[in-house]
């Protein structure tokens, strides 16, 4: 698939994925991916997430955009910007004439109890303010670091559940706005990641049936992250006589170690593909102790080369 028609099949995606497997880092990947291609992207990251002005190296984002890597004469621009219930109710109450209200709210600290005075609004303000990006922002491609999978799938419920439970009102407006974008995938894609390891696989293949025919998301591409290296390592002990042979015993261990992990990988990836149609884009382990810009363009170059060998759009 040309990476960029991958790119500009949907105006917004959405990545999520149990906590702990990388999808800050892969969200900041395909962004990089994206903007390389000469797209002007925009990240986006939930209230109470830090991970992205950390990779990028910047101070903490604001509800404005906030510059992550200029444009370049083939590049796109990348901004980022988090979003906040609070900031969300108050921009709706200005943008409905009571900007005196929201002011007064906020100087009187009740905006927060405000926003979750009522099940899952605070999910559908941010969702709101998603769906408001995606008509007036600037940026070609917007893609959003979700919360992990289990608050990720309260998160996407909630406009469905305020459906349910309200008739009519601006909240109820919101919430049909909401379902019909999330299920627009011209509009919306969702790209869940994984590591190869048997609790984040099993919770991906049911996020992702909720997702699909729960609530009839779109899905992108699986990212399977932080595969290891299956070079192979040579498995003899006691050494040549040259190397002390505990030493050489040890690193034998290791080295079975390694394969077995190697082929523990490759299980769950094989169980992963038998169990969600779904391609998936591999990503290898980063042997850091924390990512920078250097690490994600080399994974954005990675994801390239992966989407690149995936089916084109319409191809069986």
């Amino acid at each position: 698939m040309d990476p960029r028609q991958f790119f500009t099949a949907t105006r917004t995606i959405i990545v999520a994925g149990k906590g702990g497997v990388g999808k800050t880092t892969v969200a900041a990947a395909l962004g990089t991916a994206a903007a390389g291609l000469g797209l002007d992207t925009l990240l986006v990251e939930i209230e109470g997430k830090r991970g992205l002005p950390s990779i990028f190296g910047g101070d903490e984002l604001s509800y404005a955009d906030t510059e992550l890597a200029a444009a370049g004469a083939d590049r796109g621009r990348l901004s980022g910007r988090t979003l906040s219930p609070q900031a969300a109710l108050a921009e709706y109450l200005e943008g409905h004439g009571l900007r005196a209200f929201s002011r007064t709210l906020s100087r009187m600290q009740v905006l927060d109890t405000l926003a979750g005075s009522t099940p899952g609004l605070r999910d559908l303000l941010v969702l709101g303010k998603i769906k408001q990006l995606t008509v007036s922002d600037p940026a070609d491609l917007i893609i959003v670091d979700a919360p992990a999978s289990g608050h990720a799938l309260s998160f996407l419920r909630s406009a469905r559940g305020l459906q349910a439970a309200i008739d009519t009102g601006p909240i109820r407006r919101q919430a049909d706005e909401v379902v019909e974008l999330l299920g627009d995938p011209a509009r919306v894609q969702v790209v869940l990641v994984t590591l190869a390891e048997e609790t984040p696989v099993n919770e991906l293949i049911e996020t992702a049936f909720a997702l699909e025919d729960e609530l009839g998301l779109a899905l992108g591409p699986a990212v399977v992250n932080g595969l290891l290296d299956a070079c192979d390592v040579p498995g003899g002990r006691h050494g040549d006589g040259v190397v002390d042979p505990a030493i050489a015993d040890a690193a034998a261990d290791a080295a079975a170690h390694h394969r077995n992990r190697c082929a523990a990988q490759q299980r769950r990836v094989t169980y992963l593909a038998e169990e969600l149609p779904l391609h998936q884009l591999q990503l290898p382990r980063v042997p850091v102790t924390r990512l920078g810009r250097d690490q994600v363009s080399t994974l954005a170059d990675l994801l390239i080369d992966e989407i690149e060998a995936m089916p084109s759009l319409g191809s069986p």
